[in-house]
């Protein structure tokens, strides 16, 4: 290795600095003197070339460098842990370990849940670990760029190519309905109700297209709130299968002719999506999407 190489040990001293917020926190949780991890971070700033923390009153903060830095950490040290599980469960036949997902709300709730119960129910040793995420701006695929998640079930664009440095599936694609109060048959004289979530280009554009929908619209905080606000008569929706699934009485949900539809795919870096578990857990969610595409 060479000398100006950072070491494992190194790079999660630089996390537990970004972590906590100071030298004084990392070094308390760390075990370690105040001077010690003040002299490993220039250690590593000498060794990396750029500063990587301002150091202030308030505490230490990542500068640009050092957040790029402290991406790389994160992928770094995961691949060295995946390195050290899958060999492990190579020789023992076995598939253990931590495997960290990041999912918007409803595919955390309708496509997760069965696929983690037949791939724990498969590999015991597993320890899924779920973060929810609001899909805007970078959304779950940010979390796997920044080496906070292994891999993550996003939103796909119809034309976008995934960020740099990662790969995409389609797992499927769910339509849009008409959801509207049972007690108004022809909700065309209520509002149209919207969360920031529900955002994706087609959708936008097939918006666009339909003259009968109502000008008027309430923004809410997601699509949980708006399928609650349909069942109290306040407004009309369109919403996406999987947010269905959690309608409650009171509610009409109709097929719309030639509806919109929303990508559903994963997302992972180059090497995660090479390892045994995020390749088993993608097979068990192709698994629920053809019975949700099917039903």
């Amino acid at each position: 290795m060479d000398a100006v190489d950072l070491t494992p040990g190194e790079l999660r001293l630089l996390l537990a600095v970004e972590r906590t917020g100071s030298f004084t926190a990392a070094a308390a949780e760390l075990s370690l003197t105040q001077s010690a991890v003040s002299h490993a971070v220039r250690t590593c700033e000498r060794k990396v070339g750029a500063v990587l923390f301002d150091r202030g009153r308030t505490g230490a903060r990542p500068t640009a460098a050092g957040a790029r830095a402290l991406v790389h950490a994160r992928l770094i040290l995961r691949q060295l842990d995946v390195l050290r599980a899958e060999a492990r469960g190579a020789a023992a036949g076995t598939l253990t370990g931590p495997l960290r997902i990041a999912a918007f709300r409803s595919a955390a709730a309708q496509l997760l849940p069965p696929a983690l119960e037949r791939l724990t129910a498969k590999h015991s040793g597993l320890r899924p670990q779920v973060l929810i995420v609001q899909e805007l701006g970078r959304g779950t695929a940010g979390e796997v760029a920044d080496g906070r998640a292994d891999v993550a079930i996003a939103t796909l664009g119809e034309d976008e190519t995934p960020p740099s440095g990662l790969v995409a599936g389609e797992l499927l694609r769910e339509p849009y309905f008409l959801v509207n109060p049972a007690s108004r048959p022809d909700p065309r004289g209520l509002p149209l109700l919207d969360w920031p979530e529900n955002c994706s280009s087609y959708t936008r554009s097939w918006w666009a297209r339909q003259d009968w929908l109502p000008s008027a619209k309430i923004d809410v905080a997601d699509d949980g709130v708006v399928l609650s606000m349909v069942a109290q008569g306040i407004g009309m929706a369109i919403l996406p299968k999987l947010s269905l699934a959690a309608a409650p009485p009171g509610v009409d949900v109709t097929p719309i002719a030639d509806p919109p539809t929303r990508r559903i795919g994963y997302v992972a870096t180059y090497a995660g999506a090479q390892s045994l578990a995020v390749r088993e857990l993608v097979r068990e969610l192709r698994e629920v999407a053809a019975r949700e595409t099917v039903h």
